[in-house]
């Protein structure tokens, strides 16, 4: 799941991100692009804004599940 996928789904602005979590709008759209990553402490907040868990924003491939050793 991405950040702007799980974002849209929540139906939350990035500004209301923004302002829910204490950073700018463009941090909110530097994350969404890949261009870098939020704290591990704000990765908590985004999920419970968001509705999911930190693993579903990390996770690069939605519905497969990533094992180590394969």
């Amino acid at each position: 799941m991405s950040f702007a996928s799980a974002r849209k789904c929540a139906g939350i602005s990035q500004m209301k991100v923004a302002e829910k979590i204490g950073v700018d709008q463009s941090t909110v759209c530097l994350w969404e692009t890949g261009k870098t990553r939020p704290r591990a402490g704000l990765l908590v907040k985004l999920a419970g804004l968001y509705c999911c868990t930190v693993d579903e924003l990390l996770r690069d491939n939605p519905g497969q599940e990533q094992s180590a050793g394969r």
